[in-house]
């Protein structure tokens, strides 16, 4: 394999130019010449590659976002776009495809190889922590760490108020940055699209808390869960709790953004080493993961078909210290 491109697709995660840093380096190191593809999918369609080389990604590691940008391709989704992008790569010599984003970006890529031969490495990018075949994903840890950051800021104001504040994090499929949030937050609730939400028990909780004498309560609301959003939520329950003032909180964005934890950057440098030695070894249709500490590859489909993290008994340690 003599040339490979890299790209990032879907919602941009802290850590992704850690990634692209060491697709590019690794690339390199070995002798191949590495193309970067601009907003994902859709510069495949357009054609906007740009050769890198090692200087290019100096100084990137720290940096949050995705320096190739990133966009969602509805054209992808049709086989005539596919067929285009597939195009661009082979007039462009390129043999093989490192593709940084979630199970969405990933089904792209299958579809690549499927139908076009195009040799395909996934690399796990996203806060959300929901794609199987990974313990972790490059962005999840300083997802949290802003989200529990800011919960402790909320914590201050709302002792200080003697208030119910609802606080919202991103999760629209899953609840696992919200439990874990949640649990380091010290959140009196975690509402999760995994678990319904019975408002009534929600409110239940809530009295019984301030009957023991507590007087400001948190509760975390993953965006996805199906009792609404976060201000939904607090509206159903203001109106029947002992807390007559709820305040609410969207962290919303300020997840996505920022400089990459030490944790993200070493997980994103790891991931990205074996993806391009993978393709090197003719790999192809799956993703890199950190499993138990190892850097493992496993098929592509096993991100959306065998998610694991999302673990009820987080949920019941979060009830019981709630206490």
């Amino acid at each position: 394999m003599k040339r490979i491109g890299v790209l990032t697709s879907g919602g941009d995660a802290p850590g992704m130019n850690a990634a692209i840093r060491a697709v590019v380096r690794t690339a390199a190191y070995h002798g191949v010449e590495i193309f970067g593809i601009y907003r994902g999918y859709q510069g495949l369609l357009d054609n906007q590659l740009k050769k890198l080389g090692p200087r290019d990604v100096s100084g990137i590691i720290n940096r949050g976002g995705t320096i190739l940008r990133t966009a969602r391709c509805q054209a992808f989704y049709e086989p005539e776009g596919r067929a285009k992008a597939a195009e661009t790569l082979k007039a462009n010599q390129i043999e093989g495809l490192v593709v940084i984003g979630g199970d969405g970006s990933y089904r792209g890529a299958l579809k690549l190889q499927e139908e076009h031969g195009i040799q395909c490495i996934g690399v796990p990018g996203t806060i959300d922590n929901d794609i199987g075949g990974t313990d972790f994903t490059i962005g999840y840890d300083t997802a949290l760490n802003v989200a529990v950051e800011a919960i402790d800021r909320i914590r201050d104001t709302a002792d200080s108020h003697e208030r119910l504040f609802f606080v919202e994090v991103m999760g629209r499929h899953s609840g696992y940055l919200a439990m874990m949030s949640g649990i380091a937050g010290g959140a009196e609730e975690i509402l999760v699209p995994e678990i319904p939400t019975d408002i009534q028990r929600l409110v239940d909780h809530l009295n019984q808390g301030a009957a023991k004498g507590k007087t400001s309560a948190i509760v975390i609301v993953a965006e996805g869960d199906d009792a609404g959003h976060a201000i939904d939520v607090a509206k159903k329950v203001a109106e029947v709790s002992q807390y007559k003032e709820a305040r609410v909180v969207v962290i919303g964005h300020l997840q996505r953004g920022g400089t990459p934890s030490a944790f993200d950057r070493i997980l994103a440098s790891r991931l990205g080493v074996r993806a391009v030695e993978a393709l090197l070894e003719g790999e192809t249709g799956k993703m890199v993961g950190l499993n138990a500490n190892h850097v493992l590859l496993r098929p592509l489909s096993e991100a959306w078909e065998c998610r694991t993290q999302f673990d009820p008994e987080y949920m019941r340690v979060a009830h019981v210290l709630a206490t």
